[in-house]
């Protein structure tokens, strides 16, 4: 009997920290279903995104690029026209790919426009949504000002009014909210982080999510790769009851940083501690708030993730369904002096990794951890190869994970993980004087050592990482790792000068167009004499001449002559 192929459950949390995990060793926080998953999975401890800003970091994903590859660098910098995605790979294997939430994507308008594709039509549809064909597509972030709200992807809101929230913007005034002597209590200021989200719970964001996903595995047929991605445990930071007050201040692991941090920084990594948000996250009482608070998202989604699991067992579909578990970024915290991400410590690079392989091949590996080094840009090959396709070496640039899963390591495994960040829509980047094209920043990290490039003449940043596994000392001005960094930037050049950009001619075709001999089409450079070419080149050439017109009565009449 041939066997089933098999499916993928692409899970993303937005925004969820590699040690936010009990599985990952955190000593309070409870999130019995990832655990239960990693118990028969493979955990990946030393996985990267490959940015540290949403956009950026899911356009890797969904592509098995490098940032410098594809070229969306940034929120709401659109991922080109044409650009191959994990859909595009997975449809030519013979897989369907679907969004369930969220990607961050910005469609190539101008792009679209300049080649006449219709939003509407199945392939601009697809080029709009970063090559998924869409179950529900919701971003999460509903703010309002000004200007008018910040997204246009707005199904939720819609839920939330046809279940009877009123108002214009029921996402910022129930979900994101709570009350305060019967006024709004909004998320967005972490004041309110310990209050009880204004809103039922079966009525929040995860579990909505959730249940637009059990829909469609509900009625899916495979093989079928689905995008779950969820919209919390990023900010704002509340949480409905019975969330909110699952954890308190006790449950607050100590911060990570020290006061030499602040000795003589960085000029780049000073500018991003100086920020508003990094001022904020140094006061004890914001992080004795927010921190509860998102373990307590967290908690929730596992919780859904929970149900999705219980889902796929019930319905028979778990023995022949890929789980991957992961997440775009981290979130500092306060970690380091700072908040949100942006910057390159493990607390925001470093990502969870968990993926449960339900064929016979990974039982050796079930419950097991891998040190080895590994990006975001593997899965697009991990799920092509899953999905019985050939992984395209000219355009993905991942390795696939599967010989890890089944208890091998390549020989030819990474020595090195790399990941990117621009920040030239920032404000720091004028207050440091830096030009738009040199404000961009990439990491380039081992297991023993961790350095940051800056453009625009800075130093670099160096963490020694076999005696400071906590990063709080950056070596990059000390001459004795002059050495180090010197290796660094070599393997940096190295992986700069790579063959990223010819996607429309693979390595096969390249390999035979440069098979020894003459072009099969007859075209002969360089050639003396025909005994030099095979007798099936020179046949085309070298025979009796055929009949020859003549030409006589047409030639055209010289110049001064008469015709």
């Amino acid at each position: 009997m041939k066997p089933k192929k098999q499916n993928i459950l692409f899970v993303m949390f937005d925004q969820l920290r590699f040690d936010y995990l009990g599985c990952c060793g955190h000593p309070h926080i409870k999130t019995p279903n990832i655990d239960r998953l990693a118990k028969k999975a493979v955990r990946f401890t030393h996985a990267y995104a490959q940015s540290t800003i949403c956009g950026a970091s899911r356009m890797s994903y969904y592509t098995g690029r490098y940032v410098a590859s594809h070229g969306a660098a940034w929120n709401d910098f659109p991922l080109r026209v044409g650009e191959w995605t994990m859909g595009d790979h997975l449809r030519k294997a013979g897989m369907g790919c679907y969004l369930v939430g969220k990607t961050h994507m910005r469609v190539d308008a101008e792009g679209m426009a300049r080649l006449g594709l219709a939003a509407e039509s199945e392939v601009g549809a697809r080029q709009a949504e970063c090559g998924f064909d869409v179950v529900v597509r919701e971003d999460g972030l509903v703010g309002q000002g000004p200007e008018g709200f910040y997204s246009d992807q707005q199904p939720y809101n819609a839920y939330l009014r046809s279940k009877g929230y009123g108002g214009e913007n029921p996402w910022a005034d129930f979900a994101n909210a709570g009350d305060e002597n019967g006024m709004t209590a909004s998320g967005w200021f972490m004041r309110h982080a310990d209050k009880p989200a204004n809103i039922a719970e079966q009525d929040s964001e995860t579990p909505w999510l959730t249940r637009q996903a059990i829909r469609f595995l509900e009625n899916a047929e495979g093989p079928w790769c689905a995008h779950v991605s969820y919209i919390k445990p990023h900010w704002p930071y509340i949480v409905p009851a019975p969330y909110h007050n699952m954890y308190g201040p006790e449950d607050v692991i100590p911060v990570i940083r020290s006061e030499g941090e602040r000795k003589d920084p960085h000029p780049l990594y000073a500018a991003f501690m100086e920020s508003g948000i990094a001022e904020t996250f140094t006061r004890d009482e914001v992080r004795e708030k927010v921190v509860p608070a998102y373990m307590g998202l967290i908690s929730q989604c596992d919780t859904e993730l929970g149900r999705i699991l219980d889902h796929l067992e019930r319905s028979g579909q778990a023995e022949n369904t890929v789980i991957v578990v992961t997440s775009d970024h981290g979130d500092y915290l306060g970690d380091h002096w700072l908040g949100e991400k942006d910057m390159f410590h493990d607390v925001s690079v470093r990502v969870p990794m968990i993926i449960y392989d339900p064929s016979p091949a990974a039982d050796s590996t079930r419950g097991t951890t891998c040190d080895a080094l590994v990006e975001a840009i593997d899965l697009t090959p991990t799920f092509i190869e899953i999905a019985g396709g050939t992984v395209p070496g000219h355009i993905v640039e991942g390795k696939s994970l599967l010989p890890l899963l089944h208890g091998t390591t390549p020989e030819n495994w990474r020595d090195f993980v790399i990941s990117e960040y621009s920040f030239a829509q920032l404000p720091i980047r004028k207050a440091l004087g830096v030009s738009q094209r040199d404000a961009r920043m990439c990491m380039i990290a081992n297991h023993d050592f961790k350095m940051i490039h800056v453009e625009g003449g800075f130093r670099p940043m160096l963490f020694d990482l076999r005696r400071d596994h906590l990063e709080l000392e950056d070596v990059g001005d000390r001459p004795e790792y002059a050495e180090v960094k010197e290796q660094l930037y070599r393997q940096l050049a190295t992986w700069a000068r790579r063959d990223s950009q010819r996607l429309t001619l693979s390595d096969e075709e390249v390999e035979r167009r440069s098979a020894a001999g003459p072009l099969p089409n007859g075209i002969l450079v360089g050639v003396f004499d025909e005994a030099d070419v095979p007798q099936v080149n020179r046949d085309y050439y070298r025979h009796n001449t055929p009949e020859r017109p003549d030409t006589s009565a047409t030639r055209p009449a010289a110049s001064g002559e008469p015709d």
